[in-house]
């Protein structure tokens, strides 16, 4: 069974292990999970031979969209999910955010329309263009090339729109550079982490995780120990349980929650993101990662799994578009979300000076939204999977209030 089905649980791991040499042309699991009345899939269930990392996208398939009703995009149908606005002011983050930065996001295989889709989604929310044209965004195998890109796939196209659309949300005018993996293994994903950093990315977004390994300390050491590098992770999809490269001691982990408007000043409430169906923010110990000096929780030995966390309930999921492998505008959830979202937060925020950025969350934990309701299961101790005042498992340290979190 691959790295994967290590990290997961329950039904989800009934449904990977039968796909894991599946084509590479990329599928959704066709395991459809519910929560109230919305249902979703796993965006990057179906496994090439040889991939042990699977994306954290959930596609949100109860939602009818307005292209599923007109055909042609218009500017008065306005598609559902969050978008921009209601991001930055669920995390008090500027509207114009990004400037003079590059954040990259590291996905495998290809999406052919990656670019043209991107432009899409800014146009509907007007934001600036950012076009390979004008030298904003670049499109790149993990080798650099613009023309040797790898084999298209539907599955990573949904994560990588995904991926695009939450950095054009919160660091609009940020360079953006695709790094695109040949395949969905630990070590073509970590060559493409290396050369976003050797492009000149200082935020890297990874939206995929598999279960932990012992080669893990070594692929810490080979890809993502770079210096002054904020590089995101998502923490996975499938509850209590860590995946790698979440627990890497090198990365800014990055847990899920349920995102709802409310009443009160903030004007917006969150709780741990968990549904009844092996599905929910990843979170735990673990097994062989060291714990990082500026980690001081005490339930867990050596790493452990989130720092901080961002919006990731399908049921309360973002607006992505995407035409490879879809017809337009779709709601997408998990904790793929959260993880390009706190990359663009970091580039709100400027760049990093701290070698592990991970660490200003720890060193200004009153500077972010305490997240105290929901968990996942139960556990011991209970704060890696439950929430409650300060740190725990789901959400880490909270969610962003503003850039003061993420600034050294």
């Amino acid at each position: 069974m691959s790295r994967l089905s290590l990290a997961l649980t329950g039904s989800a791991v009934l449904a990977l292990s039968g796909l894991a040499t599946a084509a590479p042309a990329g599928a959704a699991t066709d395991t459809v999970y519910t929560k109230g009345g919305t249902s979703w899939v796993r965006s990057c269930a179906t496994l090439a031979k040889g991939d042990t990392m699977a994306c954290n996208a959930l596609k949100v398939t109860s939602v009818v969209q307005p292209q599923a009703l007109t055909p042609d995009a218009t500017p008065n149908a306005t598609p559902s999910g969050f978008g921009p606005s209601d991001l930055l002011s669920a995390y008090k983050l500027p509207a114009n955010g990004g400037a003079g930065q590059t954040v990259a996001i590291v996905d495998a295989y290809n999406d052919p329309n990656a670019a043209a889709d991107m432009a899409a989604y800014r146009a509907q929310y007007g934001l600036p263009a950012c076009t390979v044209a004008s030298g904003c965004f670049k499109q790149v195998s993990q080798t650099g090339s613009t023309t040797n890109l790898p084999a298209n796939n539907t599955g990573w196209a949904g994560e990588i729109s995904l991926d695009l659309d939450m950095v054009s949300a919160i660091a609009p005018n940020a360079h953006i550079i695709l790094v695109e993996a040949k395949t969905a293994s630990m070590a073509n994903l970590g060559t493409a982490v290396n050369e976003a950093v050797k492009l000149g990315a200082k935020f890297v977004s990874n939206s995929y995780g598999g279960g932990e390994s012992s080669a893990d300390t070594s692929y810490d050491s080979t890809y993502f120990n770079h210096p002054g590098v904020a590089i995101t992770v998502s923490s996975g999809d499938s509850g209590y349980g860590v995946e790698y490269p979440a627990a890497s001691k090198y990365v800014t982990a990055v847990g899920g929650t349920a995102l709802k408007r409310d009443s009160s000043a903030r004007g917006w409430s969150e709780s741990v993101w968990s549904t009844s169906s092996s599905e929910g923010a990843g979170s735990g110990c673990s097994s062989y990662d060291a714990k990082p000096s500026w980690q001081t929780d005490t339930g867990c030995a050596r790493r452990t799994v989130a720092d901080v966390s961002a919006v990731a309930d399908p049921a309360t999921g973002v607006a992505v578009y995407q035409t490879y492998g879809a017809s337009g505008w779709a709601v997408y959830g998990g904790t793929s979300v959260a993880a390009p979202l706190i990359a663009g937060v970091y580039a709100d925020a400027g760049t990093p000076s701290a070698a592990v950025p991970a660490a200003d969350a720890y060193a200004h934990p009153g500077a972010l939204n305490d997240v105290t309701t929901g968990a996942t299961t139960s556990c011991s101790p209970a704060y890696l999977c439950t929430a409650g005042a300060g740190y725990d498992g789901p959400t880490g340290l909270g969610t962003p209030n503003g850039l003061a979190a993420f600034t050294g």
